[in-house]
């Protein structure tokens, strides 16, 4: 069985609260001990500093997020667990990016371009306050990806972006020096609850309606207790739906507490008794772990220990790989003298390969030529890299054109000969 290897960032610029923790670190830890799967969570450091020019909250943020995962039940032996400024193979790999990825490409980047237009909306100059951080956010990104050959990377639809940009910077650096990196892809949970906040908006800091995640008992308590509801008197019917008081309990609830809260509610359960049920639903789950996070924040040098350890194990990983990068560019011992360069083209050239690339018209293709460059297979159009990567995983899978993939012979061509140079490929 393939492995599936999986990859989770958290940036380190504020504390989790409990939306974090329903929408993002529970269903991680839980996703954590699938079978058959590798998995990968970071601390996004380098991410954080540029939203952040304050040392000690990234400091602080780093070690708060860092206790959150393991006191959730996050087991660093069992998956790879680091903080992103301990692996020096993640900016070199950004350079190596860098240096296959087009402006244009970025320029369409969702979190440039909202700077853009916010800029152009005030009448000021269109890249004020544009780093060249937020510029290249994208290729960061991409190397934390990358790095690790992730196939899946659980996201939002607001990052979905970001994959298939990751995509096009591997399928840049795979044209031009061979299949080196792997093609990400991002997974999208529809189900991943959002949490309301205090105010019924969207649980969020920039809102200031969160419930703390690891805050003293007392001051959970007081936050549910400030949440906003309707003013129906004890004794009236609720409804529940719109409720963020009955929305928050179902995310931590059982089916069956659910469906008791649900006939409370239309037998008309006080507002003060239905906050005091939720506190107490929530402190049910969250008290064991706030122990296990307190000591961990009380004890950093404990938890420098546990990310130096990651780092160390990250780095098995990332460390051959961007050696074999290095190589692939020319960035080599010179010891190695220019017969080693001769020798590597000749086995590259030697081999069948694909080729994908993106035309004028926005949409993607790919074609695949034998050893001495003569096309075998042409593909049709794709709406998006991940699509044309497909084909070309089923094509290597079953050694043949897939049916109903828009691909077709080249002139000339056979499907023997196709069949024979995919097993060439296969066996190499």
């Amino acid at each position: 069985m393939t492995i599936q290897r999986y990859l989770t960032g958290i940036t380190t610029t504020g504390t989790p609260h409990l939306g974090n923790y329903v929408g993002a670190i529970r269903p991680a830890v839980e996703a954590s001990r699938r079978q058959g799967t590798e998995n990968f969570y970071f601390l996004a450091d380098y991410h954080a500093l540029i939203k952040c020019d304050e040392p000690a909250r990234i400091q602080r943020s780093t070690m708060e997020i860092a206790a959150c995962w393991l006191a959730a039940g996050l087991d660093p032996e069992q998956v790879f667990f680091y903080r992103q400024s301990d692996i020096p193979e993640i900016p070199e790999l950004t350079w190596l990016l860098t240096c296959v990825t087009g402006k244009g490409v970025l320029n369409r980047a969702h979190a440039y371009k909202a700077q853009v237009d916010k800029n152009t909306a005030a009448g000021v100059d269109p890249d004020a306050d544009v780093t060249a951080g937020l510029f290249m956010y994208p290729v960061l990104m991409a190397a934390d990806i990358l790095l690790f050959k992730a196939h899946k990377i659980p996201v939002g639809r607001d990052q979905v972006q970001h994959i298939e940009m990751a995509r096009d910077m591997a399928q840049s650096f795979n044209h031009l020096y061979g299949e080196h990196l792997v093609l990400p892809e991002a997974a999208v949970d529809e189900s991943v609850a959002l949490l309301p906040g205090l105010d019924g908006r969207k649980m969020s800091k920039s809102y200031d309606n969160v419930i703390g995640l690891f805050s003293p008992r007392e001051q959970v308590r007081k936050q549910i207790f400030s949440m906003v509801t309707d003013s129906r008197a004890p004794g009236e019917p609720k409804a529940v739906e719109g409720s963020s008081l009955f929305q928050v309990y179902q995310a931590f609830a059982s089916a069956e507490e659910t469906q008791q809260l649900r006939q409370a509610y239309a037998d008309g359960i006080s507002w003060a008794d239905a906050k005091q049920l939720l506190f107490e639903r929530i402190d049910r789950e969250i008290a064991p772990m706030r122990e296990r996070y307190q000591h961990l924040v009380g004890h950093p040098g404990e938890l420098e220990d546990i990310l130096q350890a990651g780092a160390a194990k990250a780095r098995t990983r990332a460390t051959p790989l961007i050696r074999e990068l290095r190589d692939a560019v020319g960035l080599r011992n010179l010891s190695s003298g220019a017969a080693a360069g001769k020798k590597d083209s000749k086995a590259k050239a030697a081999l069948p390969s694909f080729k994908q690339y993106r035309e004028s018209d926005g949409r993607f293709y790919f074609k695949f030529v034998d050893a001495q460059g003569k096309l075998l297979v042409q593909s049709g159009a794709f709406a998006s890299p991940r699509e044309a990567g497909q084909c070309i995983s089923a094509m290597k899978q079953s050694q043949a054109l897939p049916a109903d993939a828009g691909a077709s012979l080249a002139d000339g061509v056979d499907a023997a000969t196709v069949t024979a140079a995919l097993k060439t490929l296969g066996d190499s």
